[in-house]
């Protein structure tokens, strides 16, 4: 008989809980957990807990948690430390996600005997014919589409995984089952800010938690031109506009840092586009050793790769087509992406405002994540 016992991480929140009683529904023997990953969190408190074990009672499953809070600070807070200290603007949620949930947690479900783990992720994980194995894909729910901070999936792990609301087309429709059912988390509002920065004072933050201390600087041009003063160069990220304390003829956006001199530069609108850039940390679901997507034409036990007119011509040595998103919120942008080394370079068809070292640049095919990797500097 198949094991159908899947790990589900909760939050506390109104996702996670429809998702254990969804995922109850279709049978399978749910287990779920919270895990504890930083004190004061807004996914990581005493309410957190308490809703999420009142949603297990409701429905009769068991609960447990999990304490990871020093692996957290490892490989997410220093991480965001660490990059803000070098001028980069790090997307924790996709740290946490490949260590914390499917990481660790993984590791844990293991640990119970449970087949699958699961999370409230707006994605969907679905089998293919067309590849011939499990893919990661945009949700129905496109504003709340959450593909963007999970390509770091281990790709062995894509069978394994279960999004139970990947098909749900709005957040309405996911509250509207929790009031019908009962469960005390229906009207709990959704946490925008970073998790462990609750207040959004991600300065603050830093400032508190490492060695970091502002020193100030110029903030020049792109020509050398001194306009200002800055108050610190982690307090900028590439694209603000707002808080630089300076006057110009026309409006200026952070384009740039300059480490050596402690200098924040700045320059003009058309100065934030850019057509071309790397990635490292590389991390491909869908792609062979001669660097094409993988397809189940043909021999579908060997993923051998068999191009139909309206598939993505090339490779990854020859250049590869494929949509581009450069953050979370921005739109899929057309792009051609080579192997450079260890790294991929994107060249786009269309410049793209504010590409931003630190962030991720993710791949698309159609619906389906190719993979992504790190923006370099």
């Amino acid at each position: 008989m198949e094991n159908k016992r899947v790990l589900l991480g909760m939050s506390g929140g109104v996702d996670s809980s429809v998702s254990a009683l969804l995922l109850k529904n279709m049978g399978y023997d749910v287990i779920g957990i919270t895990l504890e990953l930083f004190a004061g969190s807004s996914c990581c408190n005493t309410n957190t807990y308490i809703d999420a074990k009142n949603v297990c009672n409701s429905l009769g499953i068991p609960h447990i948690t999990y304490n990871l809070k020093d692996e957290f600070r490892c490989k997410v807070i220093d991480n965001f430390i660490s990059e803000y200290s070098n001028q980069r603007t790090p997307n924790p949620c996709i740290e946490c996600n490949k260590y914390m949930k499917f990481g660790a947690m993984y590791e844990k479900a293991k640990e119970l005997g449970c087949e699958y783990i699961a999370t409230g992720h707006y994605a969907k994980m679905e089998y293919s014919d067309e590849f011939g194995k499990y893919v990661l894909k945009k949700s129905n729910n496109v504003p709340k589409d959450q593909s963007y901070v999970l390509y770091n999936l281990p790709k062995e792990m894509l069978g394994k995984i279960i999004f139970p609301l990947g098909e749900f087309s709005s957040k309405d429709e996911v509250r509207k089952i929790a009031r019908e059912n009962n469960l005390k988390t229906a009207s709990k509002p959704d946490s925008e800010d970073i998790c462990f920065v609750p207040d959004g004072n991600y300065k603050r933050f830093l400032e508190e938690n490492s060695d970091l201390k502002p020193i100030e600087g110029d903030i020049v041009t792109s020509k050398g031109e001194v306009l200002g003063k800055h108050q610190g160069l982690y307090r900028y990220t590439i694209g603000q506009r707002k808080g630089l304390g300076i006057s110009y003829k026309v409006p200026l956006f952070v384009i740039g840092f300059n480490k050596a001199k402690n200098q924040v530069i700045v320059g003009e609108k058309e100065e934030l586009f850019k057509k071309e850039f790397l990635v490292n940390e590389v991390n491909l679901l869908l792609v062979d050793d001669e660097g094409k997507i993988l397809k189940a034409h043909g021999d579908a036990s060997k993923n051998v790769g068999i191009y139909h007119a309206d598939e993505p011509k090339g490779s990854l040595e020859e250049g590869l087509e494929v949509d581009v998103k450069t953050r979370y919120s921005s739109n899929n942008a057309k792009a051609i992406i080579k192997r450079e080394g260890k790294n991929i370079k994107v060249i786009l068809d269309e410049p793209q405002r504010a590409i931003t070292p630190g962030q991720s640049a993710v791949f698309y095919y159609k619906d389906i994540v190719i993979g992504g990797g790190k923006i370099m500097d």
